[in-house]
């Protein structure tokens, strides 16, 4: 089935805000098995929306809108596609209940006039609950397409996509689409496709498909059956296939990111966490807390920025910093195991580098990062450079940092 995607809102076209719900629906429908040939992004303009749409219904099985659901006058989704397919809004009792009760839940207890419109619906739609707003999805069945409307704001289209939408879509299909999507972190992209060229090349059912991400590849693997059950039974040979090829590159097979495997990790060893940073700024500290439950592991996080703070709070030594600089292999070194001994915490990780633009040499580059970690009562300590702008040498080096902890540990005798 083909599916097509329309990104509703000016704000998109004029890019003053990224336009990640797309990027998140095209992964979604890729591990659903559609077929994706179309994205448009349209302001908020009631009648070049219509004419994507019915452009959309002109060549598409099912188009997915996201945008334009709020309770305000430039919000014409809903409207629009009621317009296009003729049918008339009416009032949802249960979504004008829903939204009474979200109103009096939350800090705004006066119910704006304007919110009402949101309980209009197109005749005949089916209403997807929104646990996350006040916006109800909406799924509009006519002349053999299929129309689905979603709300704007990502925590409320996620979950409504994973919870309600994809089941629907799963069962419009002929066939049960399952996918298992393998992570590895410490091999290059280009090295991960060289050693799977071989299986994607005879490849038929299931299917891989390679994902890039910051400092990691995905590997999708999805499959076609007549049952989950056996979706789960062709993927399985093709899982553990991999799992010989990358070893221990491979961080998880489930829906979990490398932070949550990091804190899981450590939490089935009893083993507590701290963290000194200088180049990333707490940005390993702030993946680390957004993992629910990581106050239980994550005693301190130490962001030595300068020298004095390095001298200071995690005890780097000033002859260190003088003979060999704020980044090296030595004060990289001195933080992981300084870090450690503040906190007494079993685990300390360490970085230090030049994130630019400003600032590098010919002997230390930008992207030169070294990262440590005290672990056992031993230091381990590596040497990166990485490409890319400030942000992106910063979002690596985290990545980076992350495995260095789950290598660390796996691998100590």
């Amino acid at each position: 089935m083909v599916v097509e995607l329309i990104s509703v809102g000016t704000e998109l076209l004029l890019g003053n805000i990224v336009n990640t719900n797309a990027q998140f629906l095209a992964e979604q429908c890729a591990s659903l098995g559609l077929s994706l040939y179309f994205q448009t992004v349209v302001g908020d303009n009631k009648e070049r929306l219509e004419s994507t749409i019915q452009l959309a219904m002109s060549r598409s099985d099912i188009i997915i809108l996201t945008g334009g659901l709020g309770p305000t006058e430039d919000d014409l989704t809903k409207e629009s596609v009621a317009n296009v397919c003729e049918l008339p809004l009416v009032l949802d009792e249960t979504t004008k209940i829903r939204i009474e009760q979200y109103f009096k839940n939350s800090v705004y207890k006066e119910i704006p006039e304007s919110n009402w419109k949101q309980a209009m619906i197109p005749n005949g739609a089916k209403v997807l609950e929104n646990n996350n707003g006040t916006a109800p999805g909406l799924i509009v069945e006519k002349d053999s397409k299929t129309i689905i409307l979603l709300p704007g704001p990502q925590n409320e289209l996620y979950a409504m996509f994973k919870e309600q939408v994809a089941p629907y879509l799963n069962q419009m299909q002929p066939e049960i689409i399952t996918s298992t999507t393998v992570k590895i972190c410490g091999i290059g992209e280009s090295q991960v496709e060289d050693k799977i060229k071989d299986l994607i090349k005879v490849q038929t059912n299931p299917t891989i498909a390679p994902y890039a991400k910051t400092g990691e590849v995905h590997l999708r693997i999805t499959a076609k059956a007549s049952s989950e059950a056996d979706g789960k039974k062709l993927i399985k040979p093709v899982v553990q296939e991999l799992k010989d090829r990358f070893g221990i590159a491979i961080y998880t097979t489930k829906e979990e990111s490398l932070e949550e495997v990091v804190i899981n990790l450590l939490r089935k060893k009893g083993l507590s966490l701290a963290t000194a940073e200088s180049c990333t700024g707490g940005m390993l500290g702030s993946r680390i807390v957004g993992v629910s439950g990581a106050s239980d592991i994550y005693k301190v996080g130490y962001i030595t920025y300068s020298n004095k703070a390095k001298r200071k709070c995690i005890d780097v030594k000033k002859d260190t910093l003088k003979k060999y600089g704020a980044v090296s292999k030595e004060t990289a070194r001195e933080m992981a195991r300084g870090g450690a001994f503040q906190s007494g915490a079993d685990v300390c990780l360490g970085i230090t580098g030049i994130a630019g633009p400003n600032g590098g040499t010919e002997e230390k580059p930008v992207g030169l990062v070294y990262i440590s970690c005290f672990y056992n009562n031993s230091i381990y300590v590596e040497k990166y450079i990485f490409k890319g702008n400030r942000q992106k040498i910063r979002e690596q080096a985290t990545v980076k940092a992350l495995d260095t902890i789950r290598r660390c540990i796996l691998e100590s005798k």
